[in-house]
């Protein structure tokens, strides 16, 4: 079926221990006939194994000391890419710590933390140690690196855009072979175990990807006999297969090319124009106050301002919010107790239809609306 060369490949790569996903990425690699439900179960074994392979080594040897840092401010951001990218140059510009920058690899060791204000917001950056190929099984304390990431609200990846599409893409299969997701949503799919009564499948939309006996056999390589599973959007058996596990990070990411100083226009107008992509150079400091707007943007944040009666708002100390928080959300951030106390509340601003506006606990702030609680 496969030219006697290509067997004698596989042999000559084969390595101790890691043969099972290296003999099932070359069968999807080079499948000449093989239908979807093979290809789903192949997909299925894959992830598992690679599940398997990406534990770390119980043994005492293999322990290590961690970099993770106590999370603080209003959200994080995780600094991503590799060595000698600019970001420690990018951490100095952008907060006032002052990470070590080099022209040399790995300058920076260990995970550095700083905080952007910006609209109010305390945002915390963390500028973590270049990673290489092959981090997600260990390489270049690539493991701890990856680790901190998953802990991030937001991902800004940043890359050499001298390097073209290299850089990107090699972090993309990095980052995806350890579970994070970056700016995919969720897949709607209904998924419970059950202890008896079989596989239970229902769609609520036509399926082209999957079908009920793929399903199937996917549970199946899982070890599991009973469930009811009920597909709300067309989805893939890799998203199937991340519902299962049903350990995945889905985080919104920005991919940031730096040192566009050193590439044509022509070059810097397409990295410009790439979805979720924004061009800087911290050397000259351009488009930096353009790259914190999309920051705020990803991050979905708003921002908050009480007011007491008889007295003017307080423009000075705002309230850090998640996008689509209610008047509960701001009861609860102020003291725990406010809103068991709560009776009512003004508002003013983009929410009300007019000025000030009694409202409830259900009420849905926006960004810079102003609030005044009257408790019982």
């Amino acid at each position: 079926m496969f030219p006697a060369s290509i067997w004698l490949y596989v042999g000559l790569h084969l390595t101790h221990g890691a043969w099972i996903p290296w003999i099932l990425t070359f069968c999807l690699a080079f499948r000449p006939s093989a239908t979807e439900y093979h290809l789903g179960l192949l997909k299925a074994k894959l992830a598992k194994y690679r599940a398997q392979l990406l534990e770390p080594s119980k043994s005492a040897s293999s322990k290590g000391e961690g970099f993770d840092v106590m999370k603080s401010g209003d959200a994080r951001v995780a600094l991503i890419g590799f060595p000698s990218v600019g970001k420690s140059t990018f951490l100095s510009l952008m907060t006032s710590t002052a990470s070590e920058a080099a022209s040399y690899e790995f300058t920076t060791l260990t995970c550095i933390p700083g905080v952007i204000e910006y609209k109010g917001a305390n945002i915390q950056l963390l500028d973590l140690p270049g990673i290489i190929e092959g981090a997600a099984q260990g390489k270049g304390r690539g493991r701890q690196v990856i680790a901190v990431a998953r802990t991030a609200d937001v991902v800004i990846m940043m890359l050499d855009a001298t390097k073209g599409e290299v850089q990107r893409s090699l972090l993309e299969k990095e980052l995806e072979s350890v579970g994070i997701r970056l700016n995919k949503h969720k897949p709607n799919i209904y998924f419970k175990p059950k202890k008896g009564g079989g596989i239970s499948f229902n769609s609520t939309v036509t399926l082209t990807q999957c079908s009920e006996k793929l399903v199937q056999l996917i549970l199946h390589e899982y070890k599991i006999f009973n469930a009811e599973v009920l597909f709300r959007e067309d989805c893939s058996p890799d998203e199937f297969i991340d519902v299962i596990v049903g350990n995945r990070v889905y985080m919104p990411c920005l991919y940031v090319y730096n040192k566009i100083d050193q590439i044509s226009m022509e070059e810097v107008d397409r990295l410009a124009r790439k979805p979720n992509s924004v061009v800087i150079s911290c050397g000259m400091k351009l488009n930096l106050d353009y790259l914190l707007e999309m920051l705020w943007e990803y991050l979905a944040l708003t921002c908050i301002y009480t007011k007491k009666r008889g007295q003017r708002p307080d423009f000075t100390d705002a309230i850090i919010l998640r996008k689509g928080a209610s008047v509960e959300h701001v009861c609860h951030r102020i003291h725990r107790s406010l809103a068991s106390q709560f009776k009512y509340a003004l508002v003013w601003g983009t929410s009300t239809k007019y000025s000030p506006q009694r409202v409830g606990l259900t009420h849905t702030m926006e960004h810079e609306d102003v609030i005044q609680i009257v408790k019982k």
